[in-house]
């Protein structure tokens, strides 16, 4: 029995930090997991840089509440719901994902969760556990599941690589040229083809 584990930002919609730091006229804040491998560094370093800034939750929602999926990603994912069971595995948070889960059609997402404080201040953030993506894979085939996994940044190699199909999906030529045996693709009816020719 097959299930489909998706990376969200980069490869559904857009990143969101990358349009924060647009937004926000913050150029460090376009650093993201294709730049820095290491979430958590990443991620202290982002909430660093907010407080240094006075900006909270809500300013990130604003931008958030602008971005729309990639075109074609929620035809993609329609057609590709119609096949088989599909579960957006990201990084993101809770707070950041709700009104991008609803412009895709409320897909099943696991991701993360913000600590916020009652000023709206980011404090701190609770990963659902280690390396969530690749445990997630991992917990899936445990229970008889095969997993088919596709994203675009570094912390979506570790599912990519222990699934039975696995496919870069608009990565960086860094990440490609690193990892070549890994089937890349830039368009979302390049991916779906090859997503059915592993199923069942």
């Amino acid at each position: 029995m097959d299930i489909v584990c998706l990376d969200m930002e980069g490869v559904l919609v857009p990143e969101i930090w990358i349009a924060f730091s647009k937004a926000s006229g913050i150029p460090e804040l376009t650093r993201t997991t294709r730049d820095e491998p290491d979430y958590d560094k990443l991620m202290n370093w982002r909430l660093g840089i907010l407080k240094e800034h006075g900006l909270g939750l809500k300013e990130v929602q604003d931008v958030i509440a602008t971005i729309d999926p990639m075109p074609g990603a929620k035809e993609f994912l329609d057609e590709l719901r119609t096949l088989t069971q599909v579960i957006i595995i990201s990084d993101t948070f809770t707070q950041f994902a709700g009104p991008l889960m609803k412009k895709l059609g409320y897909p099943t997402l696991f991701c993360n969760e913000l600590e916020v404080a009652d000023d709206g201040e980011i404090t701190g953030f609770k990963m659902r556990c280690e390396q969530s993506k690749l445990s997630t894979v991992k917990a899936l085939q445990s229970i008889g599941f095969e997993t088919i996994a596709s994203g675009d940044s570094h912390n979506d190699l570790g599912m990519i690589q222990a699934s039975k199909a696995g496919f870069l999906f608009k990565s960086t030529d860094a990440i490609k040229k690193e990892y070549p045996d890994i089937p890349a693709y830039e368009e979302y009816d390049e991916l779906l083809a090859a997503i059915k020719a592993n199923l069942g």
